[in-house]
C-alpha cells in the first residue's frame, strides 16, 4: 500500500468478538467503517455431564491475544500503520460466568457458558422460595425471570458446589464477571491493577441489576446471597475503563496503551452496528452476522427488532450457522415489561451522561445449532451447507415437526424441563425432510416470539430485516418469509456486531475518532424475499408446530434420589408411577398366589 493511501485512512478502531464458539479482532476504519483486517480463533466447549457446558477462561484469553497479534501482522503486512489503532471495544457472550481469585489471576473453574443447565435445581430452589412460587418474582426490577440462563444462578451454583469458589468468597479474594468483565480486567493489568468492569448490557443480563437504577440492587444482592464486594463496577458501554498492558504472550505488545472503551454485549453491539440510536430512526446499516428486523412500534414511528445469530465457523469459507438467535425491540430510554414472555434488557448506554436505552428481547437457544446437531450427532448432513440441499431435494417436511429443545425453551415459554422432540414420522420420512423440519424449527421459534412482540407492542411486524450466515440459505430465508407471512429483506454487508463495538469505543470521550451523527450513515443494498404460500398453509404448519412443542414440555425434573445428585429414574414422575405401580401389581400377584397355596 502506498505511503498517500496510508494517510489517507485515518483512525483506526479495533473491536475484540468474543463469542460462543470463536474470538474475532477486526480492525475498522473510523471515517468510513470499512473492515481492514480480521482474524478468527476457534473456543473449545467442554461438556463434563449432560446439560453442562463449560470453556476455559485462560483458553478465551489466550485466543484474544492470539486474534489481536495476528490480526496486526496481517495489518502490517497490507502497509497500513497500526499506530493509528486509537481505541478497542469488546463485544461477548453475555450470561457466560467467570469467578477468578484477584490475587493470583488464576480462574477458580471454568467458565459456565449461557446454554448450561446445571442450574436447573438451584432455579427451583429460589422460586420455591418466592411468594406464590412466581418465576417472574424478580422481574419488576430485572426484566428478567428467574432461569437457568443468567448469571446470578450460575454464581450461586458455583458458590454452593466449588470450595475453591466458596472459600475466595469468603476471604474477599474472588472476583466475579461475564467474559467482558474478565478480558478487560486481564487486557488493563490483571493483578496488577486490572479494571474489574462491566457496562450496563451484560449486568442486566445477571438478575442482579436493577434496570430502573442502573445499578447493582442490594435486595436482589441478598435474595441471592451473593457478596456485593465480589461484582465488577458498572460502567456505560461507551467511556475509557483502561490501557491495554504489556502482555508476555504478545509478541509485538503493539497495542499496549490502546484504551479499551467501548464494551456491549453482543445483541446490544449489533444493535449499535445496525445505528439504531435515536427513537424514530429509520436507518440500518447491517455489518455483522445477525438477523435485524424493523418493526412499527407502538409509541415510536418506527422501532427495531435486532435478530442475531452467534457467529461460528463451521467451515473455512467462514459459512456461519449461530448457536441461539435473540431478537430485541428498541422501546427507547424506558423499560417496558413484557406481559408475553419477553425479556426487558439494556439495549445500550452510549456514554456517561448519556441516557440509557431499553429494548425487549426475545432469547431461543437453538437456532443455527440444530444445523451442527445434524452434522455432529447424527451424521446426516457432512457440511452446514448440505443441509439446505437435502431440503430443497423434498421442498417439504411432509408433516415432519422439529423441536429443538436440547436446552429447554426459552422465550416465550421459559421452561427448563422441555427438552428436543421430532414428531410425525413415518416409513416414508428420511433425513431430507428432517432437514427440512430443522430449518423450519429455526423459522418457527421465530414467529413464536415475533408473535409476542406484536401483542406488546400493539401494532404487527410489517417486514423481516435479515444478515448474517444462515441468510446464505435461500430456503430458509423464504420459509422465514412463508411462515412469518410477511416480506424478508437481507442486507449487503455481514459485520454488525464487532462494528458495534469498535463504534462505541472510538465515540467514546477521550477518544472521538468516530462520529455517530445520522448524516454520516450510508445506505445498503437489499435481497427481498416474499412470502409464497397462502396465509391459511403459514397458518396450518404453524398450528402443528405448537402441538409439537406442547409435546416437549415437562420432560424432565430434576429431584435427585441417589447420593451422588444425579437425577433419579423416579424424577420422570409418570415413569415413577409406572415403575411403582408395577411393583405393587408384582407384590399383590405374589399374595395372592400364596393364598391360593
Amino acid at each position: 500500500m502506498a505511503a498517500s493511501d496510508r494517510i489517507m485512512l485515518g483512525p483506526l478502531v479495533g473491536a475484540i468478538d468474543q463469542g460462543t464458539s470463536s474470538t474475532r479482532f477486526l480492525v475498522f476504519n473510523a471515517k468510513t467503517a470499512e473492515l481492514l483486517s480480521h482474524h478468527q480463533v476457534e473456543i473449545k466447549q467442554k461438556f463434563p455431564k449432560e446439560g453442562w457446558v463449560e470453556q476455559d477462561p485462560k483458553q478465551i484469553l489466550q485466543s484474544v491475544y492470539e486474534c489481536m497479534e495476528r490480526t496486526c501482522e496481517k495489518l502490517s503486512q497490507l502497509g497500513i500503520d497500526i499506530s493509528n489503532i486509537k481505541a478497542i471495544g469488546v463485544s461477548n457472550q453475555r450470561e457466560t460466568t467467570v469467578v477468578w481469585d484477584k490475587i493470583t489471576g488464576e480462574p477458580l473453574y471454568n467458565a459456565i457458558v449461557w446454554l448450561d443447565l446445571r442450574t436447573q435445581s438451584t432455579v427451583e430452589r429460589l422460586i420455591n422460595r418466592t411468594p406464590g412460587k412466581n418465576k417472574n418474582h424478580l422481574k419488576h426490577k430485572t426484566g428478567l425471570p428467574i432461569s437457568t440462563y443468567f448469571s446470578a444462578v450460575k454464581l450461586r451454583w458455583l458458590m454452593d458446589n466449588v470450595d475453591e469458589v466458596r472459600s475466595a468468597v469468603h476471604s474477599g479474594r474472588a472476583m466475579f464477571g461475564t467474559i467482558d468483565s474478565w478480558l478487560i480486567w486481564s487486557l488493563t493489568g490483571a493483578k496488577n491493577g486490572g479494571v474489574h468492569c462491566t457496562d450496563v448490557t451484560n449486568a442486566s443480563r445477571t438478575m442482579l441489576f436493577n434496570v430502573h437504577t442502573l445499578d447493582w440492587d442490594p435486595e436482589l444482592c441478598q435474595f441471592f446471597d451473593i457478596p456485593m464486594e465480589i461484582l465488577p463496577k458498572v460502567r456505560s458501554s461507551s467511556e475509557i475503563y483502561g490501557l491495554i498492558k504489556i502482555c508476555s504472550s504478545m509478541k509485538s505488545g503493539s497495542l499496549t496503551g490502546v484504551p479499551i472503551s467501548g464494551c456491549l454485549g453482543d445483541q446490544s453491539a449489533a444493535l449499535v452496528g445496525q445505528m439504531c440510536f435515536k427513537d424514530g430512526q429509520a436507518k440500518n446499516t447491517s455489518l455483522r452476522p445477525s438477523f435485524m428486523l424493523i418493526a412499527m412500534g407502538s409509541t415510536l414511528p418506527r422501532a427495531y427488532i435486532s435478530f442475531q445469530c452467534y457467529s461460528d465457523p463451521f467451515c473455512p469459507q467462514y459459512t456461519r450457522y449461530g448457536t441461539g438467535c435473540f431478537l430485541l425491540y428498541n422501546t427507547g430510554q424506558k423499560p417496558v415489561m413484557s406481559e408475553h414472555g419477553l425479556l426487558t434488557t439494556v439495549a445500550y448506554k452510549l456514554g456517561r451522561d448519556k441516557p440509557a436505552c431499553y429494548a425487549l428481547e426475545g432469547s431461543v437457544a437453538i437456532a443455527g445449532a440444530v444445523v451442527c446437531w445434524l452434522k455432529d450427532n447424527l451424521g446426516i448432513i457432512q457440511s452446514p451447507e448440505e443441509v439446505e440441499k437435502l431440503a430443497v431435494s423434498v421442498g417439504t417436511s411432509y408433516g415432519c415437526y422439529f423441536v429443538p429443545a436440547f436446552s429447554g425453551l426459552y422465550a416465550p415459554y421459559w421452561e427448563p424441563s422441555a427438552r428436543g422432540i421430532i414428531c410425525g414420522l413415518t416409513q416414508f420420512t428420511n433425513r431430507s425432510h428432517i432437514a427440512f423440519a430443522a430449518l423450519e424449527a429455526v423459522c418457527f421459534q421465530t414467529r413464536e416470539i415475533l408473535d409476542a412482540m406484536n401483542k406488546d407492542s400493539g401494532i404487527p411486524l410489517k417486514q423481516l430485516q435479515v444478515d448474517g450466515g444462515m441468510t446464505n440459505n435461500k430456503l430458509l430465508m423464504q420459509l422465514q418469509a412463508d411462515i412469518l407471512c410477511i416480506p424478508v429483506v437481507k442486507p449487503s454487508m455481514p459485520e454488525t456486531t464487532a462494528l458495534g463495538a469498535a463504534m462505541a469505543a472510538g465515540a467514546a470521550e477521550g477518544v472521538r475518532v468516530w462520529s455517530l451523527e445520522p448524516e454520516d450513515l450510508t445506505a445498503v443494498t437489499c435481497e427481498r424475499f416474499e412470502p409464497q404460500i397462502n396465509p391459511e398453509e403459514s397458518e396450518f404448519r404453524y398450528a402443528r408446530w405448537k402441538k409439537a412443542v406442547a409435546k416437549s414440555m415437562n420432560w424432565e425434573t430434576t429431584a435427585p434420589l441417589n447420593g451422588n445428585g444425579e437425577t433419579s429414574i423416579f424424577s420422570s414422575l409418570p415413569l415413577g408411577f409406572y415403575i411403582l405401580g408395577s411393583m405393587f401389581m408384582l407384590v399383590g400377584a405374589k399374595y395372592i398366589s400364596g393364598l391360593k397355596i
